[in-house]
């Protein structure tokens, strides 16, 4: 790494970097190291004093600069482990005209998805619970809360509520809840979404890889049967850097 800073701080290229402050010249010299491959995605980072040290500036600046990158994704901090080079974020557009899951569409791309279970539990139906699946007095809820992961990149953090009726236990989903609903013949055929933005806090940008506070698409998403009863109540929270969700709109009559 020694070798590394001295490339990157070579011949007064701190000082070249254009106008402004110390610290936003370090963090584009940092950025163009970064975007020509002279830091690579998995690197360690030095120590501030020894980046300090090469780039003849003071700690402060040093901190302000990497600051910038960690908000910007460009790097991350590992408590305990130090600042890493980030791994590039893959942008996944999800069509908002069909009802599939999580598994499926990352299959339809060629994507390997899994999940790591948060928690799976049959718990009393909340009252917003009770009220949007139908719940009748006595009912338990079943309850899924998973990180979801494509390709190694989460991507979502996602908690399922589904009627003890239809799902008693929900220990027998191991991969995909619709085709655990659907071997049960309660697979839901239409659902409402609610879109909205949000900023991640810390337990969640924790789980997501990202920085606190930064852009994050809420999901409130209510799947029915085809006979218009409630079957499924998910939130979801999404990467805003990882995903874009696409509709298609037609025209109507006036």
């Amino acid at each position: 790494m020694t070798e590394d800073l001295s490339r990157i701080f070579s011949s007064g290229r701190l000082l070249a970097g254009g106008t402004g402050p110390l610290y936003v010249k370090l963090r584009r010299t940092l950025e163009d190291a970064v975007k020509v491959g002279t830091l690579k995605h998995g690197d360690a980072l030095p120590p501030e004093r020894d980046i300090a040290e090469y780039a003849a500036v003071s700690r402060v600046t040093v901190r302000k600069a990497i600051d910038d990158l960690v908000a910007e994704g460009v790097l991350v901090r590992r408590h305990g482990s130090g600042t890493f080079v980030a791994k590039p974020v893959s942008k996944v557009e999800q069509r908002l005209s069909q009802l599939t899951s999580f598994t499926e569409d990352m299959a339809r791309r060629g994507m390997t998805a899994r999940s790591e279970w948060l928690h799976k539990g049959v718990h009393t139906p909340s009252p917003d619970e009770m009220m949007i699946l139908g719940l009748a007095a006595g009912t338990k809820v079943s309850r899924l809360s998973r990180l979801r992961i494509a390709d190694d990149q989460p991507l979502a953090i996602e908690h399922a509520s589904v009627s003890g009726e239809f799902l008693p236990d929900p220990s027998t989903v191991t991969s995909s809840l619709y085709a655990e609903l659907e071997k049960r013949q309660v697979r839901p055929v239409r659902a409402v979404q609610r879109i909205s933005a949000t900023n991640m806090k810390e337990v969640d940008a924790g789980l997501l890889g990202v920085p606190v506070g930064a852009a994050g698409l809420s999901i409130e998403r209510i799947s029915y049967l085809g006979s218009g009863r409630a079957v499924e109540f998910t939130r979801s929270l999404y990467r805003g850097d990882a995903y874009d969700f696409v509709a298609e709109l037609t025209i109507g009559a006036t």
